[in-house]
């Protein structure tokens, strides 16, 4: 019962979100009520339409970006989780535990550094808009993910690695054939993790971006509210159910890999 009740708690936002979907403007305002009074599914047709382009526009751009990030991230926090668990140089610890340190920084801190060094670099508002939300993706910034990963990689007995040199592979060798294929379930960890926090991300594409044909969804819905004339609310709930479908269809469909790699990664209690 205590479950139920947790559960009725956490889904009522939700399902207050569905049913405001569909409701009339005068309704939205009037009834707090979970179902509508008179059903009105053309919010979803006029939200869709609500802009000289196509609200499937900002769902494509949303995608690239997700995307991209997801294969940058994969890529490159591989890479530097296998140098900081597998290789050794000097001054490793040092800057794992610099690395470590960055998690402490929250993202409004760097948002205004990074702000400028792309603008110097003519990066902002450039033919290609989104490279200084990429960039960072592809230079194993996200210090969670490379933390996943190594706590993931020393759990890989060195005794694979030895048996590996023995064989003539190089580190290259070693991290092509013993540690990538191993590496599977925190990868689709990461994966999971970078799609969703990039297909919600608001802040950054809010910063970054400045043409319409280039928002995302998560800025391009508070175009709906307007406070200079009347806001478009049913249809800005309608757009959010649809923005909610590609994050649960992603989470559903790789829902036990996700569980597996969490498991398996250091971060299990």
């Amino acid at each position: 019962m205590v479950l139920i009740v947790i559960v009725a708690v956490v889904l009522y936002p939700l399902l207050w979100m569905v049913g405001t979907s569909v409701k009339s403007q005068e309704e939205i305002v009037n009834n707090i009520g979970l179902l509508p009074e008179r059903f009105t599914p053309g919010n979803y047709t006029a939200g869709w339409g609500n802009f000289d382009l196509s609200f499937g526009t900002f769902f494509l751009n949303s995608a690239m970006v997700s995307l991209l990030t997801v294969v940058g991230n994969a890529v490159s926090c591989l890479l530097a989780a296998y140098a900081l668990a597998r290789l050794r140089f000097r001054l490793r610890g040092v800057w794992f535990a610099v690395m470590i340190g960055t998690l402490l920084l929250p993202g409004h801190v760097l948002i205004v550094p990074q702000y400028i060094l792309f603008r110097s670099l003519g990066l902002v508002g450039g033919d290609w808009p989104y490279l200084p939300l990429l960039i960072p993706q592809f230079l194993a910034t996200e210090a969670f993910f490379v933390f996943l990963m190594v706590q993931f990689m020393r759990g890989i007995p060195r005794e694979l690695d030895e048996a590996a040199k023995i064989d003539g592979a190089s580190p290259y060798g070693i991290f092509r054939h013993v540690i990538l294929p191993l590496s599977r379930p925190a990868l689709v960890t990461t994966a999971i993790f970078s799609f969703i926090w990039t297909w919600n991300d608001f802040f950054r594409q809010l910063v970054f971006l400045s043409s319409l044909d280039d928002y995302t969804v998560p800025v391009a819905l508070t175009l709906f509210i307007d406070s200079t004339s009347q806001s478009a609310v049913g249809p800005m709930f309608a757009m959010s159910v649809l923005s909610l479908l590609p994050v649960f269809l992603f989470f559903l469909a790789f829902q036990r890999m996700l569980v597996e790699g969490i498991n398996t990664s250091g971060l299990k209690g």
